[in-house]
């Protein structure tokens, strides 16, 4: 083909890419589609006409398409005003259905709460606790009824309350993985805290005191926790009912939507826990400016989380879809190249694990038992002695710390680095293969640095245990991955993992969520009742006296519960991993670097390559 036919066959095409390029706002997938075409068309060019005029236009033009692909990509704070403005409220609307579910239940456990507050006058010491109840008939007495949210410093109940309202709604989410059931549980069992609540105060004529007190946080924190109750019930749905699509697939389109419903409360529990902590301990604040802060908390959460989707749905949402194409079901086909948002993340973390769950769980299992072997043999006491278990809600979970560390071992916690730092081996060997070169001895010892970091996050025992081990954890665990996998020393990885993390904050505070979404989602299905009935009903099959009986229990719960944090462990290492690539594909891009040379360098006639 002649050059000028060739630019006569494709110059109308040409001039739409340069129209498209100059566009303000551009799709990303028509850009990479005019990638495609362009490299094509440029490497026909540099086949036949290697010296002329059209190889170097065309040259320009893929370097424009170039810039504009990593120029959209790098466009940070378009992407966060479009969340809010537009993607949101589409998920809002979306999920309209479970948004009256939510509210609608949550009022009726309230007036749960209120009708048997009236009919049991010790309805409420059952429901938010004898001492409390006490604590609170001691201020009303002394003169002060909200003295409870005056006892610590500002700084420190409000970091406390964040964390605290932060776990109830994440768990409230989390929970909608167990088909909704758990969801719909913690939706009433707050419907009805908050009823006893209130009730508590209107039988002793303070309504409207603890009213203006209890609402000026409330107003933001119960809206967010029934608006976390509703993400919960859009993350269910998709197992509840899946459509005409795979019960895993509807799963992770309903996690993904789900999840960024949950992501929007943040900034609401933050400002309602700095309320709390610093404002709703003056009470002697005038009663109209409280009504009318209050008034405007509300205000806010129905006009961007009921007025705005519906005005939105009424002129139409420039967003109309925000799940990704649907890919085989059959083909499990992960790539550790892709770019992946926190939803994306969230069900490809599950996609992995359940392909290697077999091999987790026998290597989960056989650290548990080495534990046990090694522990209990040589402690010098009795099992039920030497670790004492609780019968409430997440109790294994609680019990963590006490398999970590011991007083009466104290060479506990080596024993724990070493599992770990096995497991991570293991797991990263599932993930990719080390690279090659490096000593085995610095490979074991890179691994036995993110094991001690763990351990030393579980050692202790309080309320910021959770958080810390959430936050800072998963740093440490990209940390060890690059140390691993880029070869590098550790002052020099702390350097890389800063240059990777801060670029992406946020997604990085999403993927730590996202962790502990699946940890507790783990702990939540296996530490129930249900286990707690099974090791209750042992002693009907075997004649063993009760001290026995104890034993043997206690033996199996440290196994189980040890067994569900190597689980989680696994799935920790999994999405650390999806983090890390993805975090070094937007920083640097060498997947799409090598696809461009890839394709550059390949000679092509229309597409296609050319034969030699």
């Amino acid at each position: 083909m002649r050059e000028s036919k060739f630019i006569d066959q494709n110059r109308e095409k040409w001039e739409t890419f340069e129209q498209v390029l100059e566009d303000k706002e551009k799709d990303s997938d028509q850009l990479n589609d005019l990638f495609v075409q362009v490299t094509d068309d440029l490497s026909f060019s540099r086949t036949f006409y290697p010296n002329r005029l059209v190889r170097a236009y065309l040259n320009g033009l893929a370097q424009k398409v170039y810039i504009s692909i990593y120029k959209t990509k790098r466009s940070r704070r378009s992407r966060l005003l479009e969340f809010w403005k537009e993607e949101l409220p589409f998920l809002v609307w979306e999920s309209r259905r479970e948004f009256r579910f939510a509210l609608l239940l949550f009022v009726l456990s309230l007036g749960i709460g209120v009708f048997s507050s009236a009919m049991d006058p010790d309805f409420a010491q059952a429901i938010l606790g004898e001492g409390y109840v006490s604590m609170t008939e001691g201020n009303i007495q002394a003169g002060d009824p909200m003295a409870v949210y005056k006892g610590d410093g500002p700084f420190g109940m409000t970091v406390g309350i964040i964390s605290n309202n932060l776990f109830v709604a994440f768990l409230t989410f989390i929970s909608g993985a167990l088909f909704a059931i758990g969801t719909v549980g913690i939706l009433v069992r707050n419907g009805v805290m908050v009823g006893v609540f209130q009730y508590f105060f209107i039988e002793r004529g303070l309504f409207w005191d603890s009213f203006l007190t209890i609402w000026m946080h409330g107003a933001l924190e119960i809206s967010a926790i029934v608006i976390a109750g509703a993400a919960g019930l859009t993350l269910g749905r998709g197992l509840v009912f899946p459509g005409t699509l795979s019960r895993m697939k509807a799963f992770q389109f309903s996690a993904r939507r789900g999840l960024k419903i949950m992501l929007s409360l943040v900034p609401i529990f933050t400002v309602a826990g700095i309320i709390e902590g610093f404002l709703t301990r003056h009470t002697e604040l005038p009663d109209l400016l409280r009504g009318i802060f209050i008034f405007s908390c509300f205000a806010f959460i129905l006009f961007y989380y009921v007025w705005y989707p519906i005005q939105k749905a009424r002129n139409g949402f420039k967003v109309q879809e925000v799940d990704p194409l649907l890919s085989p079901d059959t083909a499990l086909d992960i790539s550790f190249h892709q770019i992946q948002s926190g939803g994306e993340l969230f069900s490809t973390t599950f996609s992995l694990f359940r392909r290697y769950f077999d091999q987790i769980a026998w290597r989960a299992a056989l650290a548990a038992l080495v534990f046990c072997l090694l522990v209990f043999p040589f402690s010098g006491k009795e099992p039920a002695a030497l670790f004492v278990f609780t019968w409430e809600f997440l109790g294994m979970l609680k019990s963590i710390p006490m398999l970590i560390r011991h007083p009466e071992i104290p060479w506990m916690p080596v024993v724990q680095i070493l599992l770990f730092t096995w497991l991570s081996m293991q797991f990263f060997q599932m993930v990719r293969p080390f690279v090659s070169g490096q000593k085995p001895l610095l490979v074991w010892l890179k691994a036995g640095i993110g094991a001690a970091i763990l351990v030393m996050l579980l050692l202790p025992n309080a309320w910021y245990t959770v958080l810390s081990f959430t936050m800072v954890f998963p740093l440490a665990l990209v940390w060890v991955l690059i140390m691993l996998w880029e070869g590098k020393n550790a002052l020099r990885s702390i350097v890389r993992l800063f240059e990777l993390v801060l670029t992406q904050v946020g997604r990085y505070l999403g993927f730590a969520l996202l962790l502990t979404a699946v940890g507790f989602l783990l702990f939540m299905a296996l530490d129930s009742m249900i286990l707690w009935m099974i090791f209750d009903s042992i002693g009907i099959g075997f004649s063993l006296e009760q001290s026995a009986m104890d034993n043997v229990v206690t033996v199996l719960l440290v196994f189980c519960t040890l067994f569900l944090l190597f689980l989680f462990f696994g799935a920790m290492i999994f999405g650390a991993s999806l983090l890390y690539f993805t975090l070094v594909e937007i920083l640097d891009a060498p997947h799409l670097r090598s696809r461009i040379e890839r394709v550059a360098l390949q000679p092509r006639i229309q597409g296609l390559p050319r034969e030699e």
